[in-house]
């Protein structure tokens, strides 16, 4: 638990340095420290200790990504929060992925983080690593995402049925257009590997 949230916090702090210089980006979230506490006379050895927040406690993002909380998207603090997902998702090459974002106002804690099977630099998350490909999946950018340039998580493949979707509905009738396409020239699909 420590190690997970102290990582996470690590990274806060990063996002920070790189998001707080943005004109009209104000507070970040800060993901508070978690401590290891041994007590040896103790029948339960090792507790952890963090402050207490007060306030109202809001999940700004979920553990698995399947539910949409509103509180998460309408407000600052959790657009902020889906921010520092995506800008961590895109750090680690989609390696890494802090979720279940939760606390008071900008203060997080008891977050956890997902990676790949193989984990990401010597580090392995405490969270499936299906919670990245919801992510990547669910994932809509807000305006902090284009303050720091993140790039949008839609793949080609569905950019690309977007595009061809518009593009279908302006065509004259069908009937005045005959036009084959060859099988080679067509594009294959993109298909999301399972290492993703």
């Amino acid at each position: 638990e420590c190690h997970v949230q102290n990582t996470a916090r690590e990274y806060a702090k990063i996002y920070a340095a790189e998001a707080e210089p943005l004109e009209g980006f104000g507070e970040v979230p800060e993901i508070i420290p978690v401590f290891l506490v041994h007590r040896p006379a103790n029948n339960i050895p090792y507790a952890t200790v963090e402050e207490e927040l007060v306030g109202d406690f809001v999940k700004y993002s979920v553990r698995d990504g399947k539910e949409v909380n509103f509180l998460r998207r309408d407000s600052e603090a959790g657009q902020k929060c889906c921010t520092f997902q995506h800008w961590v998702y895109e750090k680690t090459s989609g390696s890494l992925l802090v979720t279940d974002l939760q606390g008071v106002g900008m203060k997080l804690t008891d977050v956890g983080i997902a990676t790949l099977a193989k984990g990401y630099k010597g580090f392995k998350g405490n969270c499936s690593i299906s919670f990245i490909e919801q992510f990547r999946a669910l994932h809509q950018c807000n305006k902090y995402c284009e303050m720091l340039g993140l790039k949008s998580l839609q793949t080609t493949h569905q950019k690309q049925r977007k595009a061809t979707s518009v593009k279908s509905k302006n065509l004259p009738n069908s009937s005045t257009i005959n036009k084959t396409v060859p099988k080679k020239a067509r594009e294959p699909r993109d298909f999301i590997s399972s290492e993703h």
